[in-house]
């Protein structure tokens, strides 16, 4: 009877580990997740953030403060852009908010006012 239990057991969980699970799935589905795969590869740009931490409407000033701003911080990226009447100078390119806080709470010591900017970028300008 003990052997006829051990067997009946060993069986019995060989059945569970052998089970398999066949998904069915709606070929319209199919279709929509390709070309979400095929659009998302054919974005040039990904959203996230930078630091905007200068605003004038004088280009010169402009061009001063980002040679400070070079100066100061080297090792993180800065540009600029017009949007009439104002010239934004924004620095650094973050993938989430928790980095561009982080480099935020760096730039204050020169730059109080800066703060936090959702912009888009290529990939490749993503600060490691």
């Amino acid at each position: 009877m003990k052997i006829l239990s051990i067997l009946c057991i060993s069986l019995w969980s060989l059945g569970i580990w052998a089970q398999e699970i066949n998904i069915i799935e709606d070929p319209a589905i199919t279709n929509l997740v390709e070309k979400h795969v095929e659009l998302n590869r054919l974005t040039e740009t990904v959203e996230g953030w930078r630091i905007q931490i200068y605003a004038t409407t004088d280009r010169s000033k402009l061009e001063s403060a980002r040679g400070q701003f070079m100066n100061r911080y080297p090792q993180i990226p800065v540009d600029w852009v017009h949007a009439s009447p104002w010239y934004r100078l924004r620095a650094g390119a973050y993938a989430n908010k928790l980095e561009a806080t982080s480099a935020l709470h760096q730039l204050k010591q020169y730059y109080q006012e800066a703060y936090l900017a959702k912009d888009r970028f290529a990939p490749q300008e993503l600060l490691k």
